[in-house]
C-alpha cells in the first residue's frame, strides 16, 4: 500500500479500478489548512493524463506492471506475433495494443511486453533502432544550408526527416520515443 505522502515519479498504483503512474507530484503545505499532495497521473493502460489532489494520508494499493522481453517475429494482418526468448512460446497481440512508435520495429527485434494482472496492454520498443534508408531524394549542391531536412522512407515503411547528407542504402539510428534521426549507424 502506498500513501499519497509517499508518491514519487514513476510509482504505479490502483485508483478507482484503473492503474496510474505518477508523472509529477508536489507536496503542498499551505499556511492555513491541511497539507495536500497535488499530482499529475497517467493511466498506464489508456495513456490519458489527469490532475488530482490527495490528502497525504490516503492509501492506495500498489500496482505491479510486468515487463517481459519478447522478440517480435512477424505479423499476419492485424495480429502481431511475439516469442518469449526463454520458453520459445509465441503470443499473438492485436494491432490496437501497439503504440505509434512500433512502426520503427522490424522482425527479430526484442521489445518489452507490458502487462498488468496477466493482461497485455502495451509494447515498448527499444529506445534506439538501426534501420536502412530505402528511399530518399538525393541532396542538391547548395541545398545543404543549416539543419536542412528531407523526407526518407525506412525499411519498415516508416517515414522520417533526415539531414540532406543521408543517401539511400545508409543505416541510421532512430530514437523510437521521438521518431527522430539520431546519427549514422
Amino acid at each position: 500500500m502506498y500513501s499519497a505522502g509517499d508518491f514519487r515519479n514513476g510509482v504505479t498504483f490502483e485508483l478507482e479500478g484503473n492503474v496510474y503512474s505518477v508523472v509529477e507530484f508536489q507536496h503542498v503545505k499551505p499556511g492555513k489548512g491541511a497539507a495536500f499532495v497535488r499530482t499529475k497521473l497517467k493511466n498506464v493502460i489508456t495513456g490519458s493524463v489527469i490532475e488530482k489532489t490527495f490528502s497525504p494520508t490516503e492509501k492506495f494499493p500498489q500496482a505491479f506492471i510486468e515487463r517481459k522481453d519478447m522478440e517480435y517475429l512477424y505479423n499476419d494482418e492485424d495480429l502481431y506475433y511475439f516469442m518469449d526468448t526463454e520458453t520459445y512460446e509465441q503470443m499473438p497481440l492485436n494491432k490496437e495494443i501497439l503504440p505509434d512508435n512500433f512502426k520503427f520495429v522490424k522482425e527479430n527485434i526484442v521489445c518489452k511486453i507490458l502487462s498488468y494482472k496477466g493482461n497485455v496492454f502495451s509494447v515498448e520498443p527499444p529506445f534506439f533502432i538501426d534501420l536502412t534508408v530505402t528511399e530518399t531524394e538525393p541532396a542538391v549542391r547548395g541545398d545543404t544550408s543549416n539543419n536542412a531536412l528531407k523526407s526518407a522512407t525506412l525499411e519498415t515503411g516508416a517515414e522520417i526527416k533526415v539531414p540532406m547528407f543521408i543517401n539511400e542504402g545508409e543505416k541510421i539510428r532512430i530514437d523510437t520515443r521521438t521518431g527522430e534521426y539520431m546519427e549514422r549507424a
